[in-house]
């Protein structure tokens, strides 16, 4: 997973009129959990929104008053009007201990019933993966150039090393669907094949009309010997 380090600043109090105070100066309330006590701090909003607020998936090196800590955001709560950070709960890792992390899904390469007019279908965005935090990549790749229309790819054809996908097995991922005007494959085959047939005939056509006029001059010329 990628990284990134946040700065934070213990609380010397926990309770909503203090975490209220703490918004109010452009901070939100935080929590770090998972190995050992609890540590409750605060980290500036602008800097926490560039994680929170991202495609990507990140391992937090955290630096609170000194307290170092490596930790995954593991729930996030918004204003409901606003949407605005209202509190960030971080969970510790531990190099030896699995934990679950949803990886975002990337795909790689345009795939071929896209190419013929059909349309992709992303099903899903994330999925929930269980493994040690150094065998967790950035992102889950999946290379889509073979996929003609109505084909799919499923969980269980997702395959990531030392890694456990938590999805059911038969959920599909990702596939591409059939739209108005699309091609199926089929019938791009027998275009390509008419067209080179086509082509074929033109071509022969061209030459008996050259072969033809050929004659037609021969024989004028002879008449016109025989006058």
């Amino acid at each position: 997973m990628k990284k990134a380090q946040l700065s934070g600043s213990l609380r010397a109090n926990v309770g909503k009129k203090d975490a209220a105070s703490l918004r109010g100066e452009n901070r939100v309330p935080c929590v770090l959990y998972g190995q050992g006590d609890q540590t409750h701090f605060s980290v500036k909003r602008v800097e926490l929104d560039k994680i929170i607020f991202s495609p990507e998936v990140y391992q937090v090196e955290l630096d609170i008053e000194g307290k170092k800590a490596v930790g995954i955001v593991r729930e996030v709560q918004q204003h409901p009007v606003k949407d605005t950070l209202q509190h960030v709960d971080f969970y510790e890792l531990n190099d030896s201990k699995k934990v679950r992390v949803d990886l975002p899904v990337r795909t790689k390469g345009a795939a071929k019933g896209v190419l013929n007019g059909g349309k992709l279908n992303m099903a899903f965005r994330t999925l929930s993966c269980f493994g040690l935090p150094g065998d967790l990549p950035d992102a889950i790749t999946i290379n889509i150039a073979p996929i003609r229309i109505g084909q799919s790819i499923r969980v269980s054809e997702v395959s990531i090393p030392g890694v456990t996908i938590l999805d059911p097995a038969n959920a599909v991922v990702l596939g591409v669907k059939i739209s108005r005007g699309a091609l199926d494959d089929e019938e791009e085959e027998e275009e390509e094949v008419e067209g080179a047939e086509g082509a074929e005939g033109a071509e022969g056509e061209g030459k008996a009309e050259g072969e033809g006029a050929k004659e037609e001059a021969g024989t004028e010329n002879k008449e016109k010997g025989d006058k």
